[in-house]
């Protein structure tokens, strides 16, 4: 399983989860190489198997090179999970050229090229999933991440697409939607942001990154099996 921008958050989630049902672990990491390490370190310590790739997925020379090393040392991927993703917020009117396409870039050309990257041996195979993780900004719009939202939108149709083209080789396409996660972007906002947050969520309460895994393993594991082209909403109700 190669799990991309595994080295915290959502992604790190993903691949202690996974990794806690026998699955060989590669974590892809742009450039924060000790917390892959560390997350690295946590498996093993639990009995797993991992290996660190470094590579910016936006980029189709570093994704090349990086799958020719996983497939010398894992061999083919069998389950891919498009996680990587950034932010550049900004009002419509202010916000930089620059920053609309480094979040197209990073969340939504990058699922293209990995999902491209692994589509062939999947092919071979006669089977695979992949799954990107998309957002309830993706569903519902956002005010000031129009980028951030257009981006994962886009993964949303990305699945959907894929879904159908991949079918007749039993490749499942998936995606995963959270809402407000507890994270380290979550962790900086104000007392009366996140109040105005939990006022938006019917449960009333921000969703844990183990959350997002735990439905990740659903859609990766025999529970997915006839399910494809779907999103799951992981939210607290927030996008109905």
């Amino acid at each position: 399983m190669l799990i991309t921008g595994a080295s915290r958050g959502i992604g790190r989630a993903i691949a202690l989860k996974m990794a806690q049902s026998g699955a060989r672990i590669v974590i892809n990491y742009a450039r924060q190489e000790n917390s892959a390490l560390e997350v690295k370190e946590t498996i093993e310590s639990l009995g797993g198997t991992a290996m660190i790739a470094q590579a910016d997925v936006s980029d189709e020379e570093q994704v090349t090179r990086m799958m020719a090393a996983i497939k010398e040392t894992f061999g083919p991927v069998t389950i891919l999970i498009n996680n990587a993703g950034i932010t550049r917020d900004g009002l419509l009117v202010r916000m930089k050229t620059s920053d609309w396409h480094q979040v197209m870039d990073t969340n939504l050309t990058s699922a293209f090229l990995m999902s491209r990257a692994v589509a062939k041996d999947m092919m071979k195979a006669k089977g695979g999933r992949i799954i990107n993780i998309s957002s309830v900004v993706g569903v519902m719009g956002n005010a000031g991440q129009s980028n951030y939202s257009a981006s994962k939108a886009g993964l949303i149709g990305l699945t959907k697409s894929l879904a159908r083209e991949l079918a007749p080789k039993r490749i499942t396409v998936n995606a995963v939607a959270p809402g407000f996660i507890e994270t380290e972007m979550t962790d900086a906002l104000s007392t009366q942001v996140k109040e105005q947050l939990l006022a938006q969520i019917p449960l009333n309460q921000l969703g844990k990154a183990e959350d997002i895994a735990e439905a990740v393993a659903y859609l990766a594991g025999a529970g997915g099996r006839y399910i494809t082209g779907q999103v799951l909403q992981v939210n607290g109700g927030m996008a109905m």
